[in-house]
């Protein structure tokens, strides 16, 4: 399973969003992907990121490249991990 790809869901571990789940859109470089929440579902904004700042979970959407926050909202609701993404982690 590759870590980093587009679709995975990952968990924040540093910054005020922290423990919060997000959705990688794009792959920037080998330091930085674009993630999204999207804003509308956990308040999470669409961002660049450090791949340092994120952990990769199990889960994975089926979403193109660059995808939009609707799209990815509609995905997120289209397999059912609404919850799953509003669930917040605790980061010691």
């Amino acid at each position: 399973m590759p870590a980093i790809e587009i679709g995975r869901i990952c968990v924040k571990t540093a910054g005020r969003e922290a423990g919060k789940k997000c959705v990688i859109v794009d792959i920037i470089d080998k330091n930085f992907v674009l993630i999204t929440g999207p804003k509308l579902v956990n308040k999470v904004k669409r961002r660049r990121a450090n791949i340092k700042q994120l952990e990769p979970t199990n889960e994975k959407l089926d979403i193109q490249k660059g995808a939009d926050d609707k799209e990815v909202e509609k995905q997120i609701d289209a397999s059912g991990k609404r919850e799953f993404m509003l669930e917040t982690i605790k980061i010691k």
